[in-house]
């Protein structure tokens, strides 16, 4: 039985096996003397990173899990304790480790909302079929999210629905209305 931060009750953390992980941030950095890190995150909005109890970090092939004490806003960036660091040089470890949740811990998405892990990887095609390649990321701007799609070239092309025809993630393909010379 799980609570509402998708811990097992009783607090063991879900085990490592055979998961799909979903990247929230990264640590970067150590704050203060008592083991608190830097985080970048890749939610949005970037405190939503700290709607997750439990924290996965990847340092090279190892997940590792961490359940997180407290998170908070800090200056321009972001702070955040985890059980069992509550020193600077075990802190210090964590840097440039990738936070992660397993995919299944997301919200389920609305009718044409999609989670941008999702998206990345789509093959890229235009209304008359023509292969412009994959979406390699994401990125917003100020009016509106962009793809990255990479192919024989790179194209930015903007995530709205004048320009989005259809997806599939189950074809693992986008349809865009867009000129491939653009």
């Amino acid at each position: 039985m799980r609570d509402d931060g998708g811990r097992e009750k009783g607090g063991a953390l879900p085990p490592v096996s055979d998961t799909q992980w979903v990247i929230l941030g990264r640590v970067t950095g150590l704050f203060g003397v008592r083991g608190w890190v830097k985080v970048f995150s890749d939610t949005a909005p970037r405190t939503n990173i700290f709607t997750y109890p439990a924290w996965y970090l990847r340092r090279g092939e190892e997940w590792r899990p961490y359940r997180l004490v407290q998170g908070k806003p800090q200056g321009k960036g972001l702070v955040a304790s985890l059980e069992g660091v509550d020193e600077r040089d075990r802190a210090a470890e964590l840097i440039g480790a990738e936070i992660a949740i397993p995919r299944e811990r997301l919200p389920e998405t609305g009718e044409d909302e999609y989670y941008w892990t999702d998206l990345e990887g789509l093959r890229v095609e235009t209304l008359e079929g023509r292969d412009l390649g994959r979406i390699d990321h994401l990125f917003e701007t100020g009016a509106n999210d962009v793809m990255v799609v990479e192919g024989e070239r790179q194209r930015l092309i903007p995530f709205i629905p004048d320009v989005i025809v259809e997806v599939s993630l189950a074809r693992r393909r986008m349809v865009v209305d867009w000129d491939p010379e653009f």
